[in-house]
């Protein structure tokens, strides 16, 4: 299997900061266990691990650098903020590279489409120099996605992907036509936040409390028949439920990013990448979701963070 063509990626975006997987997820996890779960997913060839420097409270990247980066794919982001300033995505990179111990990182991607045209133009440089191997967006719309294609064309660079907010219960991209687009023409669509933040996991496995769960929790009561539903599929293929809402994406064309801090997380996410499910299993899946009618995170929940156009 080409690697860059990854059926599912490994997100570290609760590695490293104790305060932070307390507050967001219940429980802080110790650098011990993460570092079996980096080894892990090396010995399922879940190779990709997907990072930003605000991850793990800006821990994350330098974890992974003190793990060694030598034989794994490092995907990164530039996430712009505020008014431009030549030579933003350079210093942001140089930063990254020396959290990675690395010269190069495999897929960076401009994680916001503020100031598209300029911020891609110094990706473009990048590129050229070797610092970046290949280059992604996310949280960008159809059209721009378009306008972001029709820039790297003329410096004949490939737009190698699109990650946005995806999951069973949230299809906007695929509704609107994006999904489409990226697959017609070869380009990955990654998706983060699978899992809602963990509302589509068995409500029946008891979790500690978080900020996320005080937020969301009261919308699991109205997603008991979608549960039901993915508990019944899931049984037919030895999957749990969050596997299911893994594997709905991986059976789609769709590479779910999802978060691991415990080796058997990955091996879950292993297990969920390389199941298929039935066209009529996915069809039951989706009419369910459209009929509980619940949204967790807005597919543009970043929206309000892009620079706005003057």
């Amino acid at each position: 299997m080409d690697i860059l063509k990854p059926l599912a990626v490994v997100g570290t975006n609760s590695w490293g900061s104790a305060v932070y997987g307390k507050v967001l997820r219940g429980e802080s996890v110790d650098i011990d266990t993460i570092r079996k779960c980096y080894d892990r997913a090396k010995e399922k060839d879940l190779l990709i691990f997907d990072l930003a420097q605000d991850y793990g409270l800006g821990k994350a990247q330098k974890m992974i650098g003190e793990f060694g980066t030598d034989d794994v794919i490092i995907s990164s982001k530039f996430t712009p903020t505020g008014a431009y300033k030549t030579g933003q995505v350079r210093r942001s990179l140089e930063k990254d590279l020396q959290d990675f111990g690395r010269e190069y990182v495999d897929i960076y991607w401009l994680h916001l489409p503020s100031d598209i045209e300029k911020n891609l133009k110094e990706i473009i440089t990048l590129i050229k120099e070797g610092k970046i191997k290949h280059v992604g967006i996310s949280n960008f719309t159809l059209e721009e996605c378009k306008l972001s294609k029709e820039i790297l064309d003329r410096a004949g660079i490939p737009l190698y992907g699109v990650q946005n907010h995806y999951s069973l219960i949230n299809r906007e991209w695929e509704k609107n036509g994006l999904v489409a687009w990226c697959q017609e023409n070869g380009i990955q669509f990654w998706a983060w936040a699978v899992l809602e933040e963990g509302m589509l996991t068995d409500p029946r496995v008891k979790t500690k409390m978080s900020l996320m769960k005080l937020i969301f929790n009261g919308k699991k009561r109205k997603l008991h028949s979608l549960y039901v539903l993915m508990n019944r599929i899931g049984k037919k293929h030895d999957l749990k439920i969050p596997q299911v809402a893994m594997a709905f994406c991986v059976t789609k064309g769709i590479v779910p990013v999802c978060g691991c801090r415990k080796p058997y997380q990955v091996d879950d996410l292993y297990a969920a990448a390389n199941a298929k499910l039935t066209d009529s299993e996915i069809k039951l899946l989706e009419n369910e979701a459209d009929k509980v009618n619940v949204k967790i995170l807005g597919s543009d929940m970043f929206r309000f963070a892009v620079k706005k156009n003057r």
